[in-house]
């Protein structure tokens, strides 16, 4: 894994529970805690993604000038190539996990949306032909 945050791609994911946060994206899709100062914030990597979870509580999570609060569940999201999306699919179902999605098949592979603890989405997606 990098060291360097300047050599990762660093994406904020603006959560509800930061200690819930990290304990889904470690324990189910493999990414390694790097540093917390929870329940502010939680910084989680897996290879060059950076995943920076920032709590209501964190500087991320102050109101703006207009008043609007940053807050979790919209549609952007990480993308995370899988191998079996059937298999994965059937582990983190078993696991308790929610989806906001079937699979869905395209002309370049299959996807589903999987939420995490405070509706923020994560793709997976297996490439067509793999």
């Amino acid at each position: 894994m990098p060291t360097n945050d300047a050599e990762m791609v660093s994406v904020r994911y603006m959560v509800d529970n930061v200690e819930a946060s990290i304990d889904f994206f470690t324990k189910h899709l493999g990414f390694t805690l790097r540093m917390s100062a929870a329940p502010a914030f939680a910084d989680v990597a897996r290879g060059q993604l950076r995943l920076l979870l920032s709590g209501p509580t964190s500087s991320a999570g102050r109101p703006m000038p207009d008043g609007a609060t940053p807050g979790p569940g919209g549609w952007n999201r990480i993308h995370l190539i899988v191998a079996d999306i059937d298999a994965e699919v059937e582990r983190l179902r078993a696991a308790g996990l929610s989806f906001r999605n079937t699979i869905v098949t395209g002309p370049g592979g299959r996807q589903i949306l999987l939420e995490d603890p405070s509706g923020n989405v994560v793709e997976l997606f297996q490439p067509a032909g793999s």
